[in-house]
């Protein structure tokens, strides 16, 4: 119903010559966020920039690699709402392999691309990222949170607890 709602809007802002809306340049193009969610199990949504915060209390987070990991990248000057990609394979203590969507075509998956890290201290607080045009990682040194670890997540509440009385008599049937 709402698809045919929509069609015929569409025709009558053509006959009326009436401006609609753009929609997002993005629209229909595979996102980072959503296929990280898919191939991690991790259930996080919103721009990939909010991740951390969202995983906070819900998933163990760290600065160590491990595979099912998803690396949550700050957001930046060029990636205005972050990025997130998947750990695919650890290779060494500053090498990693990524499973992603969106980074070096639009809308497209990459998987097992390389990613090192170039932090100064060695926590993958930056680092550097396959880019398919270039035929290797890229020159561009891109900030990061951390991993947020593919665990079990954490309870979202407190457990319930049911309250009950001690009854010393009983007043009448049940």
């Amino acid at each position: 119903m709402i698809a045919g709602f929509r069609a015929l809007l569409v025709a009558a802002a053509l006959v009326l010559g009436v401006a609609l809306p753009a929609t997002s340049a993005n629209a229909g193009v595979l996102q980072c966020a959503p296929y990280a969610r898919q191939i991690s199990g991790i259930e996080i949504f919103g721009n990939a920039g909010t991740w951390w915060n969202q995983a906070e209390g819900r998933y163990d987070r760290g600065h160590e690699p491990r595979v099912g990991a998803v690396l949550a990248f700050s957001p930046s000057r060029r990636m205005r709402v972050g990025h997130v990609a998947m750990v695919s394979k650890v290779v060494g203590t500053r090498e990693v392999l990524l499973t992603h969507a969106n980074w070096s075509y639009r809308g497209g998956i990459e998987r097992n691309v390389r990613a090192i890290d170039v932090s100064p201290n060695n926590d993958w607080s930056q680092v550097r990222v396959w880019y398919g045009p270039m035929g290797d990682v890229g020159l561009s040194t891109n900030p990061t949170f951390g991993f947020i670890y593919a665990d079990a997540p954490k309870p979202a509440d407190k457990p319930v607890v049911i309250a009950s009385a001690a009854v010393q008599g009983t007043i009448g049937a049940f």
